[in-house]
């Protein structure tokens, strides 16, 4: 058998396999997950009230249990330490959730239209409205692959000022301001159509790190596959944030060609490692696939190489590189070609365990870890060791692109035995790490070494472990990707649920799972099971809760929330104002009337409909909608908005508050009417 049909057959069967394992770990950790509790279930604990006893002992109840309610219940009115910002997968949206507590606080609509929040239809202040795709054929999307949020941050610790958050499927990014939750922006990348290793933030937040997943030939052009080698590539771009506009610059921006491997996850450096940003990679074999024409399929290909290639990438370098105009333009768009990117000592690779799917930098900025899926360990990276090689030369060879590989010893600090399928990692603040095993269906808890913080158990070992349930991918602790992490929590994302929760059909709940993480030593427990029912968590990140400085109202009457100041046109009262063909329409929405509360127009007229809710008490938001013409709008308090539209159907359209605002909120409406052009 050739060595290309041995493996063939070989990472085929191993798929087999691991599928079946994968179901067997996954029932054998329930079970001993339960192991050695029946006996303690139902028993009093000692120094409640009889009541709570016989709660306990109804509902057949462990000390654990007991001990578990206790930590994550969260009575009305006392607020969550922590918030998370989980990427809502293919909802397109992100969804914002309290720990310890790890109720649902909302969603915030990105991507998606949402008509709780009025994002997508009709309204204009809304990137929905005003950001049109660029004319490369995407322009009537709705929807999206949320990944990977990233909070924006000062000296590499989170502000509590801007969320970002990636579109894997159509390389695109967004921009949410953390004033009023709202999405501001949305960029799209004009060289390649998916990304992944995305957003991730430099520790200023100068820049918006943007790495795509699988190559294509850039600029979106057609290339066949025959000609993958030499015409497709990969992209990581560096977004431009302009901080005081809130917004992305795409002028300022530039991108680095990367070769046709599969970029996968990125982090940016910090501290020690500040100027750097490093993504791990898959498919180096540069597999093309095609499965129906008797090749090996894209699974088998992609995973032939014992190792793969760690990207590192020298960002201050390649922003030298773009100010001495050595780049060329696609679509519009600086790029730095991957020959200048190797000639200017922008780009270098270090081998890393075969099929990655995590790279991440510790608090000091000293370390970075990388898992391999195949393989058991972490590796750890020195960023000094890295730039002693860089210095010295210290190469292994080049790769078939001439990037030069560094020696994988001279850059390696250590490799530390964890466990079956290891993916992401966090810290915390006792020295720990931590790493999701997605075979193993567990955490593993791991000292660090040389870093800013110490573990009592000494430098490189593997402390414990924690069964979840089941199949967890990214894993997210307190303040967990910053210079300072907390420790107190990490939340388990885990793909599937099986027997978890009450069954509602064969399309299952995601089941996210608190562990605390404040003790040291082996024992960090699973105290709390959240199913979520509406999204596919990939990646989420955990801040302070009291970073945040939220508006509870707008700060004026009139304020257009998508360019964060007072309208100069917003409505103080109601007005109509006809000019021809044209119709506005002045309308102010306040307990419990519209004014005008009759608007007619004839069949055909166009139409711009401008509403400011005149509250200004907390939680006084009014909706508004008008049927049949997919019309909706969400007004917070102070908020204005814009809706233009041609009355093309005829009839008569009751709109209404869609928000129950007041006793008479049923009372709250009026009435479009849309005269015949015949009449």
């Amino acid at each position: 058998m050739s060595q290309r049909n041995g493996w063939h057959g070989w990472v085929g069967m191993s798929s087999v396999l691991l599928c079946l394992a994968i179901g067997l770990i996954g029932c054998r950790r329930g079970e001993i997950a339960d192991e050695g509790g029946d006996a303690a279930r139902g028993t009093p604990v000692a120094g409640l009230p009889e009541d709570a006893n016989q709660i306990i002992q109804e509902r057949g109840l462990t000390p654990d249990d007991v001990a578990a309610a206790v930590a994550t219940y969260t009575p009305s009115g006392k607020m969550d330490e922590y918030i998370m910002f989980a990427s809502g997968g293919h909802s397109g949206q992100v969804l914002v959730i309290g720990l310890p507590s790890m109720r649902l606080l909302r969603s915030i609509a990105v991507f998606t239209p949402e008509p709780w929040q009025g994002a997508g239809f009709g309204v204009r202040e809304s990137p929905f409205h005003t950001e049109g795709d660029p004319p490369i054929g995407r322009k009537h999307l709705t929807w999206a692959d949320t990944h990977h949020p990233a909070l924006s941050e000062t000296n590499g610790d989170y502000d509590g000022q801007f969320l970002f958050i990636n579109d894997k499927a159509n390389a695109r990014l967004a921009v949410i301001d953390l004033r009023d939750f709202e999405t501001k922006q949305w960029v799209v990348n004009p060289v390649v159509n998916n990304n992944h290793g995305s957003t991730m933030v430099t520790p200023n937040t100068d820049y918006v790190v943007e790495g795509s997943q699988y190559a294509v030939p850039l600029g979106l052009k057609y290339a066949p596959l025959d000609k993958y080698q030499e015409q497709y590539r990969g992209l990581m771009t560096f977004w431009k944030f302009d901080r005081a506009k809130g917004r992305i610059d795409p002028a300022q921006s530039f991108a680095i060609e990367l070769p046709p491997y599969w970029q996968d996850l990125a982090d940016s450096g910090k501290i020690a490692s500040d100027g750097w940003v490093f993504q791990n990679s898959f498919n180096t074999e540069m597999a093309t696939g095609g499965i129906e024409s008797g090749n090996p399929p894209f699974e088998a290909g992609a995973s032939q190489r014992d190792m793969d290639y760690l990207h590192a990438i020298n960002y201050r370098a390649a922003e030298k590189v773009v100010a001495d105009g050595k780049c060329a333009e696609i679509n519009g768009f600086r790029v730095i070609p991957l020959a200048t990117a190797v000639s200017e000592g922008v780009l270098y690779f270090a081998a890393e365990p075969k099929s990655p799917h995590g790279v991440d930098v510790c608090p000091c900025g000293k370390h970075i870890v990388v898992s391999g899926k195949l393989d058991p360990h972490v590796t750890v990276y020195h960023i000094d060791k890295i730039k002693e090689a860089v210095a010295k030369k210290d190469f292994e060879g080049n790769d078939p692109f001439g990037v030069p590989i560094l020696r994988f010893d001279a850059v390696k600090e250590a490799q530390v035995e964890i466990g079956l399928g290891p993916l992401h990692t966090q810290f915390d603040a006792q020295g720990y790490a931590y790493t999701s095993l997605f075979l193993d269906n567990a955490v593993a808890r791991w000292s660090m070494g040389d870093c800013k913080y110490k573990a009592p158990e000494g430098a490189w070992k593997l402390v414990g472990t924690t069964p979840v349930h089941y199949n967890v991918g990214h894993i997210s602790a307190a303040e967990g990707d910053t210079v300072d992490p907390d420790g107190r929590f990490l939340v388990a994302l885990n793909k599937w649920s099986v027997d978890r929760f009450v069954n509602t059909g064969p399309l299952l709940p995601q089941n996210l799972q608190l562990l605390d993480t404040s003790r040291p030593g082996d024992r960090f427990p699973v105290i709390y099971d959240m199913p979520l029912g509406n999204a596919e968590p990939h990646y989420a990140q955990i801040m302070k809760a009291d970073k945040l400085k939220t508006w509870e109202v707008y700060p004026d009457v009139g304020w257009d929330p998508l360019s964060q100041v007072k309208s100069e046109t917003a409505p103080m009262k109601g007005a109509i104002r006809r000019n021809g063909d044209a119709v506005e329409v002045d309308m102010i929405a306040i307990r419990s009337h519209f004014e005008p509360e009759h608007v007619q127009v004839r069949q055909g007229q166009k139409v711009k409909w401008t509403i400011t809710n005149m509250e200004r008490t907390i939680d006084a938001t009014h909706g508004f909608c008008i049927p049949s013409y997919n019309i909706e709008a969400s007004l917070e308090p102070g908020e204005t908005v814009t809706i233009e539209f041609v009355a093309e159907k005829e009839g008569v359209f009751p709109f209404y508050c869609l928000e129950f605002c007041s006793a008479l909120h049923l009372e709250m409406v009026g009435y479009l009417l849309v005269e015949p052009a015949s009449n």
